[in-house]
């Protein structure tokens, strides 16, 4: 007898790629063909597509909401990677104060340009899973291991936005999210 497979998570993505697609048309609306402008970042609308639907549907996996793509948080995103390219060629986070100071939730990723993509950057911070046993986070060293997949799901996190940068034949990719998540003494989901 054949099993067939059920997939629970398919209507949220539908309905995250449907969102998506709502916000890109409403900017053709009003200005013509939509362009990485009206998503806040150099990333294509499949790569904006795909980074959105790995998120939520590692979100679904665990009863959390749906996040909607912000060009806001895209473009503010782009600033960060395109600084990370041009002085660094490395993974930094955003500092607490100054010109550049963190204001959102961050996930940060770097890989051979060419071999890996976008995609492959959310799927390594969603392979995190693995290392989370489900409760509270209480230690900022068990975070290191786990916060970008925590980051992830965080359930009051509504917003994510991403870019990428190019340095030296490395992909820089920058996700920020909003409200930020990762609190210690606090449950993800």
């Amino acid at each position: 007898m054949r099993r067939s497979r059920r997939y629970d998570h398919q209507p949220v993505l539908g309905a995250a790629i449907f969102l998506l697609l709502v916000t890109v048309l409403a900017a053709y609306a009003e200005s013509g063909p939509p362009c990485n402008d009206s998503l806040g970042s150099r990333l294509s609308l499949p790569e904006t597509l795909q980074i959105l639907a790995l998120h939520n549907q590692t979100r679904a996996e665990v009863g959390v909401e749906p996040l909607a793509w912000s060009a806001e948080l895209a473009d503010y995103a782009q600033l960060w990677a395109d600084h990370l390219a041009s002085t660094r060629c490395g993974m930094e986070h955003r500092p607490g104060s100054g010109k550049w100071q963190q204001l959102y939730g961050e996930n940060l990723y770097i890989g051979t340009a060419n071999f890996y993509d976008t995609s492959n950057a959310v799927m390594a911070w969603a392979k995190e899973k693995n290392n989370y046993r489900a409760g509270e986070v209480l230690q900022a060293a068990r975070a290191a291991a786990i916060g970008h997949y925590t980051q992830m799901v965080w359930h009051n996190t509504r917003k994510i936005g991403c870019a990428a940068g190019l340095c030296r034949g490395r992909l820089i990719v920058v996700c920020n999210y909003d409200p930020p998540g990762n609190f210690l003494r606090q449950k993800p989901y």
